[in-house]
């Protein structure tokens, strides 16, 4: 059975026309992958898979993808994200363990963004796990930046999907409340990408001299508390940074795992959105604006 392949000219011309020709015959292609962007398996015999190049400094890595994700092209990415997707790489190749617990949102980490022009569309490097908490482990979040368009206007926007399930503590069902728990804080359920969500009380991004350092939540005592820190600081597009400013807010949507991906422009990243709002599994609401 022949391979549903595409490779792009982009790619052809990266990796040589021999080795196009040798991945559409099936002789380096795989049968079963996990697809780069939506991170949930893929079958080369079964659907249009897209190839996709990511090209660092000195090396680089060939990954697959749901044609319904992303198109075949070639990622540039800096040298530090390509090793972290080989890593995922490696370990998505490892055998996964059955029925993994329910991840408790605690201490939440981070995915790294790739730089401009890239919207987190590699693999990208993330920061290990925090130790296991007493009814799981601690989630890990995806953060993804990108200008989203409301009504003509760009706005800074963050997409925040986790790397599993999050259920609330002593959850072990296995059930994903990650959204249910954001509606609890007061995010409203959006149906509409082209609407400006609601602002969000005592909740607002922190900015300090133009990277993103965190999502801030009211603290039970008063003030605020991080809801999500960056274990450094994050750079951010100069497009996105003077539309945050410009606005004094930031547009955060979060999707269940799987939902979404990382996209890497940002009119897929809205077709994302767009998919999974039709869907019911998208909740957002604008932030303030904190710091510079």
């Amino acid at each position: 059975m022949p391979h549903m392949l595409d490779v792009s000219d982009e790619v052809r011309s990266e990796i040589g026309d021999d080795e196009a020709d040798r991945l559409l015959g099936g002789a380096h292609a795989p049968d079963t992958y996990e697809c780069t962007s939506c991170r949930t398996p893929g079958d080369t015999l079964m659907e249009p898979t897209s190839t996709v190049l990511f090209i660092g400094d000195e090396t680089a890595v060939l990954a697959f993808a749901h044609s319904r994700c992303i198109p075949s092209q070639v990622v540039p990415v800096s040298e530090e994200q390509l090793l972290g997707a080989v890593r995922s790489i490696n370990q998505a190749q490892e055998p996964a363990a059955a029925q993994p617990p329910v991840a408790q949102l605690q201490q939440p980490s981070y995915t790294v963004p790739a730089q401009e022009p890239v919207l987190a569309a590699a693999p990208a490097q993330e920061a290990p796990l925090p130790a296991p908490a007493a009814a799981g482990q601690a989630a890990v979040l995806g953060i993804t930046c990108g200008l989203v368009m409301h009504g003509g206007t760009g706005h800074a926007a963050l997409v925040v999907e986790p790397t599993g399930p999050v259920g609330r503590p002593g959850n072990t069902s296995g059930t994903d409340e990650f959204l249910s728990l954001l509606q609890d804080a007061g995010f409203q359920p959006l149906t509409d990408v082209d609407v400006t969500p609601g602002q969000l009380s005592g909740w607002s991004v922190l900015m300090v001299m133009g990277q993103l350092h965190a999502i801030l939540q009211p603290a039970a005592a008063g003030g605020s508390t991080g809801w999500w820190q960056a274990h450094q600081p994050l750079q951010v597009t100069d497009a996105w940074r003077v539309a945050a400013g410009k606005q004094a807010e930031v547009t955060m949507y979060a999707v269940p795992a799987g939902t979404v991906g990382r996209q890497p422009r940002e009119d897929l990243l809205r077709l994302a959105l767009e998919r999974a709002a039709a869907q019911g599994q998208v909740v957002a609401a604008s932030l303030p604006l904190a710091g510079t």
